[in-house]
């Protein structure tokens, strides 16, 4: 625990370092939150107002930007040999990729505390309860713990930092094809199984019913079930990457 809480620290030093990129994962998902607010929202229906259709899904936008960062820090230390000099005073690999995922939360908390006071002041009014709004948070919550191991083991899984930048479009890629931004049912009926299985298609409706206190069905167990099981696959594949690594 206490290599976990340094290690821990001095990524939040590294983050503040990176100014390019924490900005990138701060005020990106709110300026396209506003992009499709405030161009597009009037020409997308959805049978409600578009910025409380949206939110969810510029939420989960935000844990995959915020989890980039991840993957690009953890790639550098494993390319920029600070990795054996841990090693060499007994500092074991979970504290290391411990403290990266530990600053990818704090990191998305801001960046979702950002965007919920922007989408209020654009007219977002949830109707939710304190049970679902802490229903809504360990939802998030568990979303961002589960894409910041993946995106940690991705950057162990990759050579070089250029190359870790990648996760960034893999899962941008994933809200827009779900009910993030539109109905599945408008989508093109080739795609329209892929949207409705998929690990945001869930979160973004279980999120969106809690907030505005609409039924939810099962869709957040659905969704812990996807983030459950994308944690165990991440955390097995980082241990496994991370002693071949470093062999």
């Amino acid at each position: 625990m206490s290599d976990a809480l340094t290690m821990t620290a001095r990524c939040f030093r590294l983050t503040t370092r990176q100014l390019d990129a924490l900005l990138t994962a701060l005020l990106l998902p709110v300026a396209l939150m506003l992009l499709f607010v405030c161009l597009f929202g009037g020409a997308i229906h959805t049978g409600t107002k578009y910025v409380t259709y949206v939110l969810p899904g510029v939420l989960l936008l935000c844990v995959g930007f915020g989890a980039a960062i991840t993957a690009v820090s953890v790639s550098q230390d494993m390319t920029g040999g600070i990795i054996d000099r841990f090693r060499s005073m007994d500092v074991h690999g979970p504290a290391i990729l411990a403290g990266h995922v530990a600053a990818s939360i704090a990191r998305n908390i801001a960046s979702t505390i950002l965007v919920f006071g922007v989408a209020y002041l654009i007219d977002f009014r949830p109707q939710a309860g304190l049970p679902a709004w802490l229903a809504a948070a360990g939802l998030l919550l568990a979303f961002i713990l589960a894409l910041s191991w993946l995106a940690a083991a991705f950057g162990l899984a990759v050579k070089t930092p250029e190359a870790a930048n990648a996760f960034m479009f893999l899962v941008a890629f994933l809200p827009y094809a779900s009910s993030a931004f539109v109905p599945v049912a408008t989508m093109p009926g080739w795609i329209q199984g892929f949207a409705r299985n998929q690990p945001v298609t869930p979160l973004a409706q279980s999120l969106r019913g809690l907030l505005l206190g609409t039924p939810v069905g099962t869709a957040p167990w659905v969704a812990l079930a996807w983030c459950g099981g994308i944690l165990a696959v991440a955390l097995a594949a980082s241990s496994m990457l991370f002693s071949r690594r470093t062999s």
